[in-house]
This record gives C-alpha cells, structure tokens and sequence, in this order.
C-alpha cells in the first residue's frame, strides 16, 4: 500500500488546505447540484446543507472517516412522488412533502443505528443480501431513464434538435473524461461533462444569462422550514414513498464505509463503528431535509478524490464543507447554475442513471449470483418489474405504495419467506461496494 501524503489526522499547510479542499467541492458539486435541480428543490440549499451534513458527520465519527456528504440519488423518484412532481416552471409542487418523508428517513437511520449499536450489523447484511439490493439498485437508475431522456430530447413536450445536440455533447463529454483522462480530472466527470455541455449551450444560443446579470453577489439560500414555508403534515403515503428507500441507502453506506476503509486503511465498521457513521449519515439528512435540501449520502466522488491523490486528512474534508457552505451564499453563482439548460442535465442524467443501473447489474455479477436458482430468478424479476413498471398498492387514497417503495418491501419479504436463503457474511461481501450515489 503507498504511503499516504496525508493521513487522516495530519494538517496540510494553508495552499495545501485551500486548493485541496476546493478539489473536493468540485468533485461533489455536479451531482450534488444536479439532484435538485431535478426534483425542483433549491440547488443552494443542497449545496449548503452538503456542508453542513458533512460536518456534522465529521463531529459523530470523531474526524475519524474522512468522508464527504452529498445529494442522494436514490431519492430522486421518491421526492418526486411525495412532492406531487414539478410544476411548469420545473419547481417541486409540494416540496414540504417531500422534506416530511428525508427527515422521516433520518429518524429510520437513527433507529437503525441503535439497533446496530446493541445487537451488531450482521443481520442487517442477511436482510439486505445482493440478490435484493442490486435489482433495486437497478430500478432506480432505470425507472429515472425516461425522464432522463426527456430532458434531454424535448422541450414543453416538443422535440427540440438543438437541445438535444447539448444533451450528446453534454453526454460524450463526460464518456470522454470518465473512460480517457486519468487522476484527478477523472473523479470529476459530471462537472466536467456539465461545464463542456453549457459552453455548448451558450455557442448555440439556448443559455439565458439574464438571470446571472440580475442576481445580487450576496444572496440568502431559499430555506424550507416546516410550520413556516409548508404546513407539517404526516401521512402514510409519504412515509411510504420515501422511507423504504433505506433499505438501498443503508447498503450503499456500508459499501462506502468498507471501500473507504480499503483506500486508507482503518476498518471503520469496527472504529468508529457502523452505529455511529448510519446515524451520522441520517442526522445529515434530516438537518438537511429540516432546512429543505435533499437527503445526504457518502459520495463515491470524494472517496476516488482520496483514492487518487492519497490525501486523507479530515481537516480537507472540514475545508470542503466549509468552502461548499460560503458558495451557497454567493448569489451569482447560484443564478448561474439556474441558467443550465434542462437538455444538459438530461445529458448528464443518461449517464448517471445508467451507471446506477449497471452498478446493481455489477454487484449481481461479483457476487456471483446463481440464476439457475428459482429463487433468485424470482425475487429480482418481481423487483425490476414492479419498481420499473411503476405498480402502486392503493389501500386508500390516503395510504399507497408505489414504484421503487413496493419493490424494496417485496423484495425484502420475498428473501424472508422462500426456501434456500443463505446466511450473508458483511466482510466477505464485495457486492456492497458498489457505488450507487
């Protein structure tokens, strides 16, 4: 194992700590703006928030894990269905909604966490094998593909030749730096991709700046607190849209934190123990959610950032989310993100969530799946057709399970009552890996 440049408790110097901490906010910014600028949420408040969760799971895991928190694109389907989709300008109709079920989320996370704290995380794993986790995982980036290619394609439900020429830029762009260009510019493909797609845009005449030259420079982020901005209402099909996301969320968080240990080598399930980086995580998503961004997740972005250039200092990390936190204030900047053509997002989007896609199909592959087994042909072929088909349980009008939500819960009971189901061991395990930002 090389030598790190900087471990985990070591100070860089000034220069060190700013151009470093800079390389860390723009590793995470594009996918962590992009998220709500697809679920019409604040793309300031997601920034701001991001560094704020960050920090708070820096304090919970003692500055032990170096990790960086941002958007979750896991929730991306679910804010959609709790907040009534998007209005014409592309806002979230009822984003109150939404923020109800993320903090809902945190509170499982909490729950969850306490568990592992008195009983140990290995049933946790034997609930959450591969077989059901990768074909959810699947769903998510496939059940977005429509919408993704709508972004890029149409426009007002219109097919538009020039924006759609932006999406292909924006697309093979970041092919290009994801699959040619190596250390530090390839940990930043979706930045880089929306940076050549925009200046695309703006060569084609399809960027409107009028929005950049009107924006003050300083500019409060537009905050969603409950009992002030939206009335606080609990219901069953909000905690149901969101909350059994978990399920995925938790085993994407235990694959970061075991790839992370890997890179700079601590074992961070033990130290400082799972209990306390799943209640980090959740705590940074109701913070976040409380505030109205959306929820956090460990980014792999940052972790490929540490991987590359062996610096694993957490006073990075703090810099980061410090640096992230002043940006959300700057209002130009943010005026200038509004102005992205929705055919660049779209562009980015087909890569995304076909990653995602794929990751799921990855983690079938390593963990060597047996589909000659009916079993598992069962449990992931009713996963993929319920979550992608979009099938919804209508109990009530006020109470449904839909899509993604319906899947998991099937899915997990599926695993529970057939015959054949094998004891999972978490540290063995390779398929929780995967990377499903």
């Amino acid at each position: 194992m090389n030598r790190p440049v900087l471990d985990i408790h070591e100070k860089p110097t000034a220069t060190q700590m700013l151009t470093l901490s800079f390389q860390h906010m723009f590793a995470m910014f594009g996918a962590t703006i992009l998220v709500p600028k697809l679920v019409g949420l604040s793309p300031a408040i997601a920034l701001l928030t991001s560094g704020i969760a960050t920090i708070l799971f820096l304090l919970i895991t003692q500055f032990k894990v170096p990790a960086y928190l941002g958007s979750s694109f896991a929730f991306i389907a679910p804010i959609l269905i709790a907040a009534g989709g998007l209005d014409e300008n592309g806002m979230s109709v009822n984003p109150g909604n939404a923020m109800i079920g993320a903090m809902a989320v945190g509170i499982t996370y909490g729950v969850v966490s306490l568990i592992i704290w008195k009983t140990g995380y290995k049933w946790l794993m034997r609930l959450l094998p591969p077989i059901v986790v990768a074909p959810v995982i699947m769903v998510i980036g496939l059940g977005l593909a429509a919408t993704a290619v709508d972004m890029a394609m149409n426009v007002n439900g219109e097919y538009s030749f020039i924006h759609f020429t932006a999406a292909l830029v924006t697309l093979f762009a970041a092919i290009i730096f994801t699959v040619y260009f190596k250390n530090i510019l390839s940990a930043m493909p979706i930045l880089l991709g929306l940076i050549v797609g925009y200046i695309y845009s703006a060569i084609v005449g399809i960027v409107d700046f009028t929005a950049v030259r009107e924006a003050s420079w300083f500019a409060m982020p537009d905050f969603l607190f409950p009992g002030v901005h939206y009335e606080f209402s609990i219901t069953s099909s909000i905690m149901l849209a969101m909350v059994p996301i978990v399920f995925v969320t938790i085993s994407e968080h235990i694959g970061h934190q075991l790839v992370l240990g890997r890179v700079v080598n601590r074992n961070y399930i033990k130290d400082p123990g799972l209990h306390r980086s799943i209640v980090a995580d959740g705590l940074g998503t109701f913070v976040s959610a409380f505030m109205g961004g959306p929820p956090k997740t460990t980014y792999g972005e940052n972790i490929g950032v540490l991987a590359i250039t062996r610096v694993y200092s957490v006073y990075v990390i703090f810099g980061a989310a410090v640096i992230a936190i002043l940006f959300s204030f700057v209002g130009k900047a943010m005026a200038f993100i509004q102005t992205i053509p929705t055919a660049v997002l779209g562009g980015i989007s087909i890569l995304l969530f076909g990653i995602i896609a794929s990751s799921g199909l990855r983690m079938l592959v390593d963990s060597k799946i047996d589909f000659g087994n009916n079993r598992n042909l069962v449990i992931s072929s009713v996963i993929l057709v319920l979550g992608i088909g979009g099938a919804a349980l209508e109990i009530s009008e006020a109470f449904s399970v839909e899509g993604m939500a319906l899947a998991a819960i099937v899915g997990v009971i599926l695993n529970i009552v057939l015959p054949g189901r094998e004891q999972g061991n978490l540290e063995s395990d390779d398929a929780v890996n995967q990377d499903i930002a």
